[in-house]
């Protein structure tokens, strides 16, 4: 039994390879944080390779963990300020700017060198229904055996040595194309048992345990590049690199103006549902350079102690950019209609805590031809709420559930991995929680901001619901996450701290702050009882003991 001060510490790290074997239960209880892990003999296990990092490709640091004695950010990432349009391609397309915030510096190329024609065509042939809307070869389940029989794609490994910018250094932005189409070729190439399964009786069967070498090795070489894990991610593949503009002279001003580049299902129809849900998270994360620039702005003002103007002026620009992100997300209802995402979701698991790999998944010719393990592409790397998270300095329940979001920070791009860690350590060690904390009127603000980190969790809760576990029994996220508890685990922590915030502020203060503000409280309140019943019913539905948590 553990309390929320108790660190899981025992939990080792482990790369790719062989699962431990044996079993290992939890018991966890905690004060006010009952949404631990449940399972029942229908549940399959996690496996103890989702507390860890998963990719032998990520560096063993960030470079920015020690304590930064600077005041100014842009000491620290000296192109936050830079125009996108004046970097050069062998920078890391995910580069943060002020002006691009999480999305690449430049609109991701379509087209690679004509040496890579046949991975192109394949890609363009593969989806279930192909850009002129004919059948592509995952319709009729002809995908592995196009490439296992037919031998439709060559060994380009070398190649992707030759993908070199003007500068004479690697060009990370055709890297980021070449991994965006090898990961998606990849992951068909996996799963396509899976669906032919689904379509057959909705259960998922097993995938393919064989990742050809022709697909593995150019794979596992672009993710080196890039600092990345080997498997379809959300920024550098699915949907952040995935994005191309039907009439560039209008751009991403307007989401009508969005195209995907590669789909699974019917996504290269803008009209389709997995074309709205890959491209609605791209109009979100379109607005965060101004959220990028209120967090430096309120790191810098809190390390050089400007006073409370200015880290007034830091809220009032991160509340606004989060109302506009949160607008964006709100399309996702009548961009994406849930009874389709389970279809098109097929696709996008992963390795990782799934019981169609129970084995892992062999990337032939890499790593002594071991096992690898990866998690599956997730909305949960998106950067937004975890740079919040950081900032504000949310703390999170000790729990195996939090290791697992800990886990997702290594499948974001390295840029952001580094900006991340940054304002994790700078907000520390400078005490942003603090220094807000100590007025009212920030305090205020604190609690409003918290408010929209609230508000997102909920709503991705609900997408959660609605599109998924009211439609599917299947007990993990694509992740690897199990799939009722694990959002409310992040989702009833920043509702405790708005609680534990708001109850230090008395009587008459609280009234001061008018309506609006003891209204949001008040619906902090009853959402927190709301979704303690809910986890409770989806638990019981499923026969789950939502107390206890399984590790295999």
């Amino acid at each position: 039994v553990f309390s929320r001060s108790h660190s899981l510490s025992f939990f080792p790290k482990h790369r790719s390879g062989a699962l431990s074997q044996g079993h290992l239960t939890l018991f966890f209880v905690s004060r006010g944080f009952r949404q631990a892990f449940s399972s029942s003999s229908h549940f399959f296990p996690l496996t103890l390779s989702v507390l860890s990092n998963m990719s032998p490709y990520l560096s063993s640091g960030t470079g920015h963990e020690e304590n930064v004695k600077v005041t100014d950010t842009a000491a620290v990432f000296q192109h936050i300020h830079a125009d996108p349009a004046t970097l050069p391609p062998s920078l890391d397309p995910f580069t943060i700017t002020t002006q691009n915030g999480f999305l690449p510096l430049q609109t991701p190329p379509v087209e690679l060198p004509p040496v890579f024609a046949p991975l192109q065509k394949l890609c363009d042939d593969m989806p279930i229904e192909k850009l002129d809307g004919t059948p592509g070869l995952l319709a009729t389940y002809k995908l592995g055996p196009m490439i296992d029989e037919q031998k439709a794609l060559s060994d380009l490994n070398h190649e992707i040595d030759n993908l070199i910018a003007s500068d004479g250094k690697p060009d990370l932005t055709a890297v980021s194309a070449a991994f965006r189409d090898y990961s998606f070729l990849a992951s068909a190439y996996l799963l396509e048992p899976c669906w032919e399964q689904w379509n057959i009786d909705g259960t998922y069967g097993k995938g393919r345990e064989l990742l050809p070498k022709e697909i593995a090795g150019p794979l596992v070489k672009c993710a080196k590049l890039l600092d990345v894990p080997a498997f379809l991610a959300y920024a550098a593949g699915y949907a952040l690199f995935n994005y191309r503009f039907a009439n560039s002279a209008i751009g991403a001003t307007e989401y009508t103006n969005l195209r995907l580049i590669r789909a699974f299902e019917k996504g290269l129809d803008p009209s389709s549902s997995e074309a709205g849900f890959i491209l609605t998270h791209v109009d979100m994360v379109k607005h965060t350079g101004p959220l990028i620039q209120g967090a430096v702005q309120m790191l810098d003002a809190v390390a050089a102690d400007t006073g409370s103007s200015t880290v007034t002026d830091a809220f009032e620009l991160l509340l606004s950019t989060m109302r506009v992100i949160e607008d964006s997300m709100e399309g996702m209802w009548n961009q994406s209609r849930p009874k389709d995402y389970i279809s098109y979701r097929t696709f996008i698991f992963g390795i990782t805590n799934q019981p169609f790999f129970p084995n892992g998944v062999v990337y032939e010719g890499v790593d002594e031809n071991k096992p690898q393990y990866f998690r599956g592409e997730s909305g949960a790397n998106d950067a937004i709420i975890p740079l919040l998270d950081s900032l504000l300095q949310i703390p999170m329940p000790q729990n195996p559930l939090t290791e697992i979001l800990k886990d997702f920070r290594g499948y974001r791009p390295k840029p952001h991995r580094d900006f991340l860690a940054y304002v994790r350590s700078r907000a520390e060690e400078i005490g942003v929680k603090e220094y807000c904390l100590k007025d009212l009127q920030t305090k205020v603000l604190y609690l409003r901001l918290l408010e929209h980190v609230r508000s997102f969790r909920w709503r991705h809760w609900l997408f959660a619901r609605e599109y998924i576990i009211r439609r599917s029994s299947h007990p993990t996220a694509t992740g690897g996450s199990p799939i009722v508890t694990w959002l409310p685990n992040q989702l009833f922590a920043v509702m405790e701290l708005m609680r534990s915030i708001w109850e230090s502020v008395d009587g008459p203060d609280r009234e001061a702050q008018g309506k609006s503000v003891n209204e949001m409280m008040n619906n902090v309140y009853d959402s927190y009882e709301k979704l303690d019943k809910e986890v409770e019913k989806w638990c019981q539905d499923r026969d789950w003991d939502r107390k206890r948590i399984f590790v295999h």
